[in-house]
């Protein structure tokens, strides 16, 4: 067959004869790359079902549990929606020296300890460089453990039906080629099709596939957006490679919850799982210093207890800065405003800093009232109510909004020395609270928090 050169987009696989600057399906600007492309001939390929019995009814069908198999890592096993799933494509993505390859490793060595059979397919490392990976973290290998350098697709395909490991690692991506096809390692197109026949080879041997990808500077996957599409789980590595805390998190789980995460502590034998995240969290929260503030705010069925950090100091440009680092700007500007109108609190000359310690990222609405708490704090120059938890939605108009799972929040806060909980009003409303040391201060309007949050703290002064 003649080959052919097309235009793909890198976002989302799209193909055009020629260049053009706006792809027409994901909008994505200067997106597309040239490739050559060699047409398949009709018939050349047999189309394989992934399923051997035809259409039945749904009314039929039995429904029954997963088999699963057990990591023994409870953060990764949680996050995956308790195991691995067999004949699942698992896809993990994240930044550089993140923790993919690291936390992959761990993986293999402990599922080989079970006597589950695991082929480690390192396209970007050496036999010998992953040996002395697997040595830094402690571990010498087993029986069923098995290591290959490769990258053609075909001899991969080869070795798993070969070898029929229960489970396969493929690091990663984006160095692995079809030779049918004739673009390059890493473009659209080796991408797109090399994870369907890697997929379509885990539902038909239920093989559980691990597929390690890279990122842009954008934070997003690499390649096309249809990969994520084919893959029956997305996992992200969240966190500075630099700082000491992972945080691993769905994105996409067709066996399991999206909204749980896993904490890690990256360690000189690897990837370590924090029990508890919360005490790590605040370990290191100042005391008797204005703009800083706890919170707490649920991943999934976790409830973690947050500091935030705000820093208020007056403008030395044009314009008044807002920069939020873990919280979102628009959110931020919104709470802002409010402050302004509603508490006439004069920052529109005051640069404004927020800060969620530890890497974390919080699109809990549970965490506004905290963060308005703490900017009115730095601010005035005024410390916050010793050991206190601040918990609330904030509306335009002022009023606290109820929120969910406040029992679980105070709890939570109760086993780490907490006094103090200002929560709204309206979720203490058929509330059933044990008996306890810890003070449940209801409010309704942000004037009212804010007198309890900083003026009982003066007052106690």
């Amino acid at each position: 067959m003649k080959t052919k050169t097309v235009f793909s987009c890198s976002s989302c696989g799209y193909q055009s004869p020629k260049w053009v600057g706006r792809c027409p399906d994901c909008n994505s600007w200067n997106s597309f790359i040239e490739e050559n492309y060699t047409p398949i001939a009709p018939g050349s390929k047999e189309r394989v079902s992934l399923y051997k019995d035809g259409p039945v009814l749904l009314k039929d069908v039995v429904a029954k549990d997963e088999d699963r198999l057990k990591t023994n890592i409870v953060e990764l096993d949680r996050v995956l929606g308790g195991g691995i799933v067999k004949g699942s494509v698992i896809l993990i993505g994240g930044d550089p020296g993140v923790g993919k390859s690291t936390i992959s490793l761990q993986v293999s060595n402990h599922l080989t300890k079970q006597g589950i059979r695991v082929l480690y397919v390192s396209g970007e490392e050496s036999v010998a460089q992953t040996k002395l990976r697997a040595k830094r973290l402690g571990e010498s290998g087993s029986d069923d453990l098995y290591i290959v350098n490769q990258t053609d697709l075909s001899l991969i395909v080869e070795y798993i039906k070969k070898l029929k490991p229960q489970v396969v690692i493929i690091d990663s991506i984006q160095v692995v080629f079809d030779p049918g096809i004739s673009s390059s390692a890493g473009s659209v197109s080796q991408v797109r099709e090399c994870a369907g026949v890697l997929t379509q080879l885990a539902k038909t041997t239920e093989t559980s596939i691990f597929i390690i990808g890279h990122v842009t500077k954008e934070g997003t996957l690499a390649g096309p957006r249809v990969l994520e599409h084919i893959v029956d789980t997305v996992l992200y590595f969240e966190g500075d490679r630099f700082a000491i805390y992972r945080i691993l998190r769905a994105v996409k789980n067709r066996f399991g919850s999206t909204n749980e995460i896993g904490v890690f502590e990256m360690v000189s034998t690897g990837l370590a799982e924090v029990k508890n995240p919360s005490e790590i969290f605040l370990s290191e929260r100042p005391s008797n210093v204005s703009g800083t503030i706890v919170t707490s705010v649920l991943e999934g069925t976790r409830p973690l207890l947050v500091e935030i950090q705000s820093l208020v100091s007056r403008s030395s440009f044009g314009y008044a800065r807002r920069r939020g680092q873990g919280f979102d700007f628009n959110r931020l500007s919104l709470l802002v405003a409010v402050l302004e109108k509603r508490m006439g609190l004069a920052l529109e000359a005051e640069d404004i800093f927020i800060n969620v310690v530890g890497g974390m990222k919080v699109e809990d609405p549970a965490a506004d009232l905290a963060v308005c708490a703490v900017i009115a704090s730095s601010f005035r120059e005024q410390e916050v109510l010793p050991k206190s938890l601040v918990l609330g939605e904030v509306g335009l108009s002022g009023e606290i909004r109820s929120i969910t799972q406040v029992l679980t929040r105070i709890n939570e806060a109760e086993k780490l020395g907490f006094k103090h909980c200002i929560l709204p009003k309206n979720s203490i409303k058929n509330l059933k609270l044990k008996k306890s040391d810890m003070e449940i201060i209801p409010v309704s309007t942000l004037k009212e928090a804010l007198d309890i949050i900083l003026c009982r703290q003066k007052q106690q002064a």
